[in-house]
This record gives structure tokens, C-alpha cells and sequence, in this order.
């Protein structure tokens, strides 16, 4: 009778996110490329902060280069040791060199803003120096935010699915993202959700002018999310959504790799809660547990296999816009709880005073 309970609320999770109206599973939410030949950039400035990221940073210059319509490129040089600077002056790029991080900044907040003052166009590309933008993109962009009338357009990467763990851990990463995040309501007028994917924004600089700059968010961990919050609260209009034109180039060939990315940020997204993390706990253990534990008994068993089939379902939109097979939503269970494990070490470093550790930087919780 346990069984057949749990197993029925395992179903109720899966088939109220299938069913639920703002479709947070849909893939819907695209854009793609658009013309470069028509287009002319010199109302528009790339801000691209580096740390250590010569072995990336190549790719992602000669792919602006390759959009036509002169941007201006900046790269804030964020005191690597590999020769970032040297790289990005050989393509071309105004290379700032940064300045030591200021208490209470994170360095990515302090890399974009000395970016920004250096800055004096109506439009603001915040890009990752691992993201390769295809011909088009960056025409899509700006057509997307003048079209739509929007002053901050994000775009979720497409990650490398190359390796075996990406493979099994990248599409769920994203899918996880919209199921926390769901584009539509993001995408909405609402300001109580607010979402953007920081390894491509783009952003009217008086928007950010009317912030007061990346100061408004300067200690933030997940700064895109804070950053769109911030720009919702102003009133102004923002639009997230996936894309295959842009392109993440950040390698994650191991299962280490992938945890430390995501442990990074985990416990923040539940605003360093205990609670939240029980809830979570407990959702997770639902959602991805009892749809295997319920097969094993007889009362529970149509309830688990009801549950796997929205599970897989909700799942199958995301591997088919990456061209994954339907055949990875049965590892959902197991996906499931190593992102929970991810969550839970993330929480446990969090606990021991470290609330955020990325590119050999520790951010204290006396810090926040």
C-alpha cells in the first residue's frame, strides 16, 4: 500500500509537469540564426571576461570576426597566467588588463564592469570566452531584442555532449534549468521569475546605466539570473531561449569536471536553505527513486510505469533538439540522483564556510 502511495505521487510530480500549462519541458522557446550580410554592429560592444582561457578564446574571437557589421571586441583580461592577453591582441580584441577583485565582488561581476565603463554603445554582448557564435548569431540577437521589444535577450548554449558524461549530464543540466526556470514565465511580463543563461546576453547599456552598472549584482554567484532579476525590477522587458548557433566550446570529460561546475552554484539556487534542500531532497527522491522502486511491487507497479512514461516524456523534447537518443530518458533515475549528490556537496562546502569556489577563487560565506 506504501509502495502503490509513493508511486502515485512519483506520477502526480511527472504528469503535473507534463501537463502544466507553461510547458517548462518545451523546447519551443529557439532562436536561430539570422542574416549577417544586412548587418552593421558599430552601435554594439562584445565584453568578453578571461580568466585563463587561451585555449578557448581563439575560436570564440575568429567567430566574431566571422559575423560581419564591426563590432567592437573587449576582453577583459582577469589576471590569467596562460597568455589570454597576448591571444586576444593577436585577434584584434581591446584587451583590458583587470584589476585585483574588490571585497564583496565576485571576479566575473568585476571582469564586466570594468568592461563596461569602458564602453560607449547603445548595446552591450556579455560572451563567455568559450562561446563560438555561427554565422548569424549575433544578427539574431539584436533582430530578436528590436523585434520584440526586449532590453536583455539571453541565449542557453548549446554545451559539448561529446563525452560520455556530457553526454549523460549536459541535456539533463539544461533541462533541469528550464524545469527550475521555465522560459515562458520567464519570458513573461512577470517580475517574480526572471531568467537568462550568462554565457551569451545581450543588454542595452542604459539599462545596466540605470542600474548603477554590475554593481547592482556585484556579489552574485549565479549572476545571469541576478542580472535579469535586476533588469525585470526596472520595469524592462527580457527573453531567454535555447539556440543551436551558440555554442559552448568548455570541455567536461569527466564526471569531477562536470560535479565541480555544477556544486558550484547548486546550494545558492535554494538560496543556501536547509529547508529547501530537504524539499528538494525529498522531490528528487519522489520524482527519480520511486518509478524504479514501484516496479518491484505489485500495488505500485501501473503507478510507476505511469510515472516513467511522463518522466520520459518530459524528458524526450530536450535529447531530440540535441539530437540525443530517446534512450538516455531511462537514465533519468540515476541522472537524478547524481545532480542531487552534486546539491548536497555543494550545500556541505557551503557549511564549512566556502559559499562558491570557481577558476581557483574561493567566495566566503562572511563574504556574501
Amino acid at each position: 500500500m506504501v509502495a502503490a502511495v509513493l508511486a502515485g505521487v512519483s506520477a502526480v510530480i511527472w504528469w503535473g509537469i507534463l501537463l502544466a500549462p507553461w510547458r517548462p519541458w518545451s523546447t519551443r522557446e529557439r532562436l536561430e540564426t539570422g542574416d549577417p550580410s544586412a548587418s552593421d554592429f558599430t552601435d554594439l560592444t562584445v565584453l568578453i571576461p578571461a580568466r585563463d582561457e587561451a585555449s578557448v578564446l581563439p575560436r570564440t574571437l575568429a567567430a566574431l570576426a566571422e559575423q560581419g557589421g564591426h563590432p567592437k571586441v573587449i576582453v577583459v583580461d582577469d589576471q590569467s597566467s596562460d597568455g589570454t592577453a597576448a591571444i586576444a591582441a593577436d585577434a584584434g580584441a581591446n584587451v583590458i588588463a583587470g584589476v585585483p577583485l574588490p571585497t564583496g565582488w565576485t571576479g566575473k561581476v568585476w571582469a564586466l564592469e570594468q568592461g563596461r565603463r569602458r564602453t560607449d554603445t547603445r548595446w552591450l554582448l556579455l560572451l563567455d570566452a568559450d562561446i563560438e557564435l555561427r554565422p548569424g548569431a549575433l544578427a539574431a540577437l539584436r533582430a530578436r531584442a528590436v523585434q520584440d521589444d526586449r532590453q536583455f535577450v539571453s541565449v542557453m548554449a548549446r554545451l559539448r555532449m561529446e563525452s560520455f558524461w556530457e553526454r549523460l549530464l549536459m541535456p539533463a543540466f539544461i533541462y533541469f534549468f528550464k524545469l527550475l526556470y521555465p522560459f515562458a514565465l520567464a519570458n513573461s511580463a512577470r517580475r517574480w521569475i526572471a531568467a537568462a543563461a550568462g554565457g551569451c546576453v545581450l543588454v542595452e547599456a542604459e539599462v545596466l546605466a540605470e542600474l548603477g552598472g554590475f554593481g547592482a549584482i556585484k556579489d552574485a554567484v549565479i549572476d545571469d539570473c541576478a542580472l535579469a532579476r535586476a533588469v525585470k525590477n526596472k520595469g524592462r522587458r527580457t527573453w531567454i531561449g535555447l539556440s543551436q548557433s551558440v555554442v559552448s566550446r568548455r570541455e567536461y570529460r569527466s564526471l569531477g569536471s562536470i560535479w565541480e561546475m555544477v556544486a558550484r552554484t547548486a546550494f545558492t539556487q535554494l538560496h543556501y536553505s536547509s529547508l529547501l534542500l530537504a524539499l528538494c531532497t525529498l522531490a528528487l527522491a519522489l520524482a527519480c527513486w520511486m518509478p524504479v522502486a514501484g516496479l518491484f511491487f505489485p500495488a505500485g507497479r501501473w503507478l510507476a510505469v505511469a510515472a516513467w512514461a511522463a518522466m520520459a516524456a518530459s524528458y524526450w523534447p530536450t535529447l531530440r533538439y540535441y539530437d540525443r537518443s530517446p534512450l538516455w530518458c531511462i537514465a533519468m533515475p540515476a541522472i537524478g540522483t547524481l545532480y542531487l549528490a552534486m546539491t548536497w556537496h555543494s550545500a556541505w562546502r557551503y557549511w564549512r564556510g566556502v559559499r562558491s569556489r570557481w577558476k581557483n577563487r574561493d567566495y566566503s560565506r562572511q563574504a556574501a
